[in-house]
């Protein structure tokens, strides 16, 4: 199933205009984000990261087997050596073994994919790739509380929401664990560059995110049978 919309070298295009002057920014915002993130993947744990981007979670997450897949030729160049990056579409057959994972982390990748059928195949092969009771972590934008700002990027093709993705990682064999309308903000990557200080105490404090989250947040785990 080949229906991407954009092409590998369009996507590095879009993503250097799009990330080049807020890389370091960026790292940094990760390095917190993974911290975060941590309690769900183990220790020693096998992770990949979908929809990689340039790297910045996975190359920040302390885990001895560490995969990244994305079809932007720049992915490679930016991962860490101890990086094992899969340069292919994400709906078809991942190459890495069935049931060798102990978790899957996406973030505001789940949008950018060109339809809903391209969606289920994704998380069919994300559920095949982990192990009994490993855990899909998804963050991305709600539609619900985005209205026309959702649109302001070219390549948004899917309006999800928590409840929406929800139903269909309970469809494909998923346990919601964490289901989070409101997490983070729409962007922490555009506008104003506020102090790492600032997200560290933000995610400190959930009750400030009915307020300011944008983004959902959801943790389904892999059923054993």
């Amino acid at each position: 199933m080949n229906d991407q919309v954009h092409s590998p070298a369009e996507l590095q295009d879009l993503y250097r205009t799009r990330f080049a002057e807020r890389a370091e920014y960026r790292r940094r915002v990760w390095e917190v984000l993974a911290g975060f993130f941590s309690r769900w993947i183990p220790q020693q744990g096998a992770v990949l990261d979908l929809g990689c981007g340039w790297c910045e979670f996975i190359n920040a997450v302390k885990s001895p087997r560490k995969y990244a897949m994305d079809m932007n030729p720049d992915s490679r160049r930016h991962a860490g050596a101890d990086v094992t990056v899969l340069e292919q579409d994400c709906s078809e057959e991942w190459k890495v073994e069935e049931g060798s994972l102990d978790a899957v982390f996406t973030s505001n990748f789940f949008e950018h994919l060109p339809s809903t059928s391209q969606l289920r195949q994704t998380i069919l092969q994300t559920h095949r790739a982990l192990k009994p009771g490993g855990q899909l972590i998804a963050l991305g934008p709600n539609i619900k509380y985005l209205a026309g700002e959702y649109w302001d990027f070219l390549d948004h093709h899917l309006a999800l929401t928590e409840l929406s993705l929800s139903e269909l990682l309970v469809n494909t064999g998923f346990e919601i664990r964490v289901c989070r309308g409101r997490f983070l903000p729409y962007t922490m990557m555009s506008g104003v560059q506020y102090p790492i200080w600032m997200l560290r105490a933000y995610l400190s404090m959930p009750f400030a995110w009915q307020f300011f989250g944008k983004q959902f947040l959801i943790v389904a785990e892999k059923k054993d049978s």
